[in-house]
């Protein structure tokens, strides 16, 4: 089922791929990120990480009831998060990984949650590093896994600090001096200063632009082509940009890479102590 919904709109490869970060980082994979707010909470899905960002709750929803038709009360609304995931990637030309099984599905979603425990774009290396080994994973698997990058889009609001007023060391003419000029300018006619919800491909080489899955994302860092602050900072280290460059290589091992953190990232733990359970119903609580 996730193969027919890739094929007829590629762009659900990164947005199956993001629910599933959202979900993991947040709670562990439990399915949070799919709870709807309630009149006195707000969840995860309507922070400002998420909200009017986060795609692909209906096609979720799809998929859900078609298991629930077969085999009821059995497969929770993570796994359905963790193996469409790794579908999608598989079915735009990615390697496949093991999905681990019986996850079981939370019933607290809060919104602050997100804010505080997703990676943020503007976040520095130290940053990423600290966010990623506060659920389990490494240095490498946080350089490894921004190469999710290489399919999806971004909002214009998001990196504009780095093209229009920055003033920070070596800046020029108002621009991030890290980011290639060049692409910097071809970035500001896709990113007027008053147009902060216009969208940019993460990586727009391929075939498919934006929808394929390859090394091109580490190949556009190590170019200084990196679009958030968070994929620039990757260089900023002499591990990150290592990794970086192994990664963008001739002999990139991008795909096994890739495919071995996404498995060890799909067994973040709820945390302990959690209620967990089947959701009949990914939007709601049983």
């Amino acid at each position: 089922m996730t193969a027919s919904m890739v094929q007829s709109d590629r762009t659900m490869a990164a947005a199956f791929l993001r629910l599933h970060f959202h979900d993991c980082f947040v709670r562990g994979c439990d399915g949070s990120v799919l709870l709807d707010s309630t009149s006195g909470n707000q969840a995860e899905k309507d922070s400002f990480a998420n909200a009017n960002s986060l795609r692909g709750f209906t096609q979720i929803d799809q998929v859900k009831a078609q298991l629930e038709e077969v085999c009821p009360g059995v497969v929770s609304c993570a796994d359905i998060l963790a193996l469409t995931a790794r579908d999608a990637i598989v079915q735009i030309g990615g390697q496949s990984w093991v999905v681990d099984l019986g996850r079981k599905d939370g019933i607290v979603s809060i919104a602050s949650e997100s804010m505080s425990s997703l990676p943020s774009p503007f976040a520095t290396y130290t940053q990423l590093v600290q966010g990623f080994a506060a659920v389990g994973m490494s240095e490498k698997d946080m350089v490894v896994l921004s190469g999710a990058h290489t399919i999806g889009k971004t909002k214009c609001g998001l990196f504009s600090q780095r093209l229009y007023g920055f003033s920070g060391p070596g800046a020029v003419n108002g621009t991030d001096p890290t980011l290639d000029p060049d692409y910097a300018n071809v970035l500001r006619q896709q990113c007027p200063q008053n147009a902060p919800l216009n969208t940019v491909f993460f990586d727009p080489s391929g075939s498919f632009p934006g929808q394929t899955y390859d090394k091109g994302f580490f190949q556009a860092v190590s170019a200084n082509r990196g679009v958030l602050a968070s994929d620039a900072a990757l260089l900023t280290s002499s591990f990150g940009a290592s990794q970086v460059a192994l990664e963008a290589g001739a002999t990139s091992p991008f795909m096994t890479d890739f495919a071995i953190s996404m498995r060890k990232m799909g067994t973040i733990a709820a945390p302990a102590g959690s209620v967990l359970e089947v959701r009949k119903n990914c939007h709601f609580v049983n």
